[in-house]
């Protein structure tokens, strides 16, 4: 817009230098051409001017017009630029708080590993799980942690249940160096060795648990036997299925989180329903006794009923009594009573006077 204006300028000032340029190269005859010559020149100059401020006004307007959009558009950068950045800067803060959460994560996976290569720090591991799985299952009533037997043995959880089938032990065994070993082998032959490793480790954690934990009169005759690992628990069912079925005939059933979890909700299902007998018990007991009550009430009524004919009869006996004595008071006032004269007395004839009217 401004190079077209000043177009137009350079233009006028050509055509005015042209025209001054032919009239000195022209020779003038006479004053009348020269004044015309003038005038027209003047006028052009004045509209040279004229034309000149209303490009200089056009050219103010333009740039105020364009100073106004240029405003505009730094204002709608900058605040695209603040929006930008504040983004930016949100992003950063949830990348760095997920950086901390992952040197947290990064430590704790540490913490288990150190956790898991000691034997003694991965029993308790198993223990806690087994304590917080129990209790989330099961009332506190229900279960003890660290119970002792009567033959001197503690087990990690005793579950109290009625008879059948009586109350349950649960043991958590760990074998994770063997099946570490099995799952790290880089052969055929080393995950063969592996393999009959982690079936002894098991089979030796089935027969404690059978001998210690399975007590006739005091226990169910079977027994659980806790991995606190669904990977061992999978591995042990995929590639070991004869110790699987050696469990079962020692009555020691393994079991992995998501399946201890599904018998630890049957075994609250069967205490639920063993309650409900039980109160269904003391129900009955109730209601035999409320019977006995409503029979002692009814003879208790029978009796009253008894009473009540008694005092009815009595009654009746009694109106008998009193309509008779009214009607003997009736008759007695009807009885007349015969009027009485007065006896004159006796006078002498001496002691008489004589009548007057005589």
């Amino acid at each position: 817009m401004l190079g077209y204006y000043t177009a137009i300028i350079i233009a006028l000032l050509g055509i005015i230098l042209l025209l001054t340029l032919t009239l000195r190269r022209q020779s003038v005859s006479d004053d009348t051409g020269l004044a015309e010559l003038r005038g027209q020149l003047a006028q052009m100059a004045s509209q040279s001017g004229e034309l000149q401020r209303v490009i200089a006004g056009q050219m103010a307007e333009s740039e105020g017009r364009l100073g106004t959009r240029l405003e505009h558009s730094l204002r709608d950068q900058n605040e695209r630029t603040t929006k930008s950045l504040t983004g930016m800067a949100e992003k950063l803060a949830v990348i760095t708080e997920a950086n901390s959460h992952i040197s947290r994560l990064s430590s704790q996976v540490t913490q288990l590993q150190n956790i898991l290569s000691n034997k003694q720090a991965r029993g308790s591991f198993g223990e806690v799980q087994l304590e917080n799985l129990v209790s989330d299952a099961l009332p506190d009533s229900a279960f003890s942690f660290q119970h002792t037997l009567t033959n001197g043995r503690r087990v990690d959880c005793f579950i109290s249940m009625p008879n059948p089938p009586g109350s349950i032990c649960i043991d958590s065994k760990f074998p994770l160096e063997s099946f570490r070993a099995l799952t790290d082998a880089a052969d055929e032959v080393a995950r063969d060795v592996a393999r009959r490793s982690l079936e002894g480790d098991v089979k030796k954690h089935i027969n404690d648990i059978a001998q210690k934990y399975i007590v006739p009169g005091e226990t169910a005759q079977s027994a659980i036997l806790f991995l606190p690992s669904e990977s061992v628990y999978a591995e042990i069912n995929l590639q070991l299925p004869k110790i699987v079925e050696a469990s079962r005939r020692a009555h020691v059933y393994m079991a992995g989180p998501d399946n201890l979890m599904l018998i630890l909700h049957t075994v609250r299902a069967i205490l639920r329903d063993a309650q409900m007998h039980e109160a269904a018990g003391q129900i009955q007991k109730e209601v035999d006794m409320m019977m006995q009550d409503v029979s002692r009430l009814d003879d208790r009524v029978s009796k009253l009923a008894t009473h009540f004919q008694q005092a009815e009869k009595d009654i009746s006996e009694i109106q008998t009594s009193t309509r008779k004595i009214t009607s003997r008071g009736q008759k007695i006032t009807q009885i007349e009573v015969a009027e009485e004269r007065p006896v004159s007395p006796v006078v002498d004839a001496a002691d008489r006077k004589p009548d007057l009217l005589g």
